[in-house]
């Protein structure tokens, strides 16, 4: 979908397009960015993928920009997930960092405490209507140092076709249940329930969530998983597994066909972003209403918030157009492109009534249970903790290693990083 300024004023209303093109960058003691905007700075971001993503950033949204800030000039330095904590690393030790970096949700308190993001102006939260849970990741000891762009939730789709036929008439309100559903959507070259096409870490993460249990004590210096909500959370893929209606080999690759729509799986924990994905490898699913979604739960409703949020490089030269363009990246206009092109969840209540909100029904779902969402992370050491978690946890359910046993060695492993810390 081309994405124009005339079409994004249409979408999100005149009165919000005036409030963000008068904002200005003000001055705060918090990451000062006294004096005019001006100067050549570089971004880092891991979004805005492909030549799609490319005219989306360079051409429309710091189109935008330039305009409004002729003066600063922007570099952009195009990274993925995977490489992107060792490129902020690498940057921070050689005392190169980007004036402006895009990161995940969980990385904000382990780059604040190192000091390698500015602290940014309270006021900033206020902007713009932010949905109640999507500030909290952007936070470290209280304080503000990012601003969300896009939010990528973790939820369930199903084929409403395959409930239908085995004469499923609801959909799972707890573990017991969902086992129940698999067992009985499960058939000769189809898997009732696919969680493992995500990631092994966010999975387990979100079971661990409707399970009623927490990663980290609020201070970051406790791991809280190991106790029984962890540990069942875990088992619980141990059983699917064991009833042959999950099958840890048989997870598809990013952007390949899922097993949803292949029709060689039933259920499976995902994004919002597969609805971009089926549009376009699979349209009648969607116009034959084939499709439908729900949020996990089991002690409570638990969805998973992932995403992309913006930051000021605590040692930019330029820190009055590093805060510009922060802030530019996290207007609502910015916000839908990115979200539009990537199938994200904008975490703004000015977005909610969109066009793009209202036709994506994942993105849809996600907005209306943003009160059951969470957040992984929650301590300055989760960057060393969240590459442990894969392959701590991945023998447990491929191998004879118990849940409890996984589980305990995560707990050891989380420990001794956060007492180096």
């Amino acid at each position: 979908m081309e994405l124009n300024r005339r079409s994004l004023l249409a979408a999100i209303g005149a009165g919000t397009a005036a409030a963000l093109t008068g904002c200005g960058t003000g001055t705060s003691a918090a990451g000062s960015a006294d004096g005019p905007a001006e100067g050549e700075i570089t971004l880092l971001t891991p979004i805005y993928e492909g030549a799609k993503g490319k005219k989306l950033l360079e051409g429309d949204i710091l189109g935008g920009f330039r305009k409004k800030y002729p003066d600063v000039k922007v570099n952009v330095d195009y990274t993925t997930y995977d490489q992107l904590n060792e490129k902020i690393t690498t940057g921070l030790a050689g005392g190169l960092l980007p004036d402006v970096l895009m990161m995940g949700v969980g990385w904000i308190p382990p780059f604040a405490a190192k000091g390698a993001i500015a602290e940014l102006p309270e006021e900033l939260a206020k902007t713009h209507d932010y949905e109640k849970r999507v500030l909290e990741p952007s936070r470290h000891d209280g304080r503000l140092y990012a601003l969300p762009v896009v939010l990528d939730t973790r939820i369930v789709v199903y084929r409403k076709d395959h409930f239908a036929q085995a004469g499923i008439r609801k959909t799972p309100a707890n573990w017991s249940e969902l086992r129940a559903v698999a067992k009985q959507l499960t058939t000769k070259g189809r898997v009732g329930f696919d969680p493992f096409s995500i990631n092994l870490r966010q999975c387990w993460e979100t079971f661990l969530f409707a399970n009623g249990g927490q990663l980290f004590s609020a201070d970051g210096r406790k791991p809280l998983f190991t106790d029984a909500r962890g540990v069942e959370a875990l088992q619980f893929f141990k059983d699917l597994v064991a009833d042959g209606s999950a099958d840890y080999a048989r997870k598809t690759d990013t952007g390949a066909p899922s097993n949803v729509q292949t029709g060689q799986g039933s259920m499976m924990m995902t994004t919002s972003a597969l609805w971009v994905q089926v549009k376009e490898q699979n349209p009648e699913l969607i116009e034959q209403d084939r499709l439908g979604s729900f949020v996990l739960a089991n002690r409570r409703p638990a969805m998973l918030q992932g995403g992309t949020l913006v930051s000021q490089s605590a040692s930019s030269r330029h820190p009055a157009a590093a805060r510009a363009l922060v802030e530019w990246l996290a207007t609502p206009e910015s916000i839908l492109g990115a979200a539009q092109q990537r199938g994200s969840v904008p975490g703004l209540r000015d977005l909610s009534d969109t066009a793009y909100v209202k036709e994506n029904q994942f993105v849809d779902l996600s907005l209306k249970n943003l009160q059951h969402a969470a957040s992984e992370g929650g301590t300055a050491a989760w960057m060393e903790i969240r590459e442990k978690i894969v392959p701590t946890l991945e023998p447990a359910i491929v191998g004879d290693q118990s849940a409890k046993d996984a589980i305990a060695e995560l707990g050891r492993l989380a420990e001794a990083a956060i007492g180096r810390m």
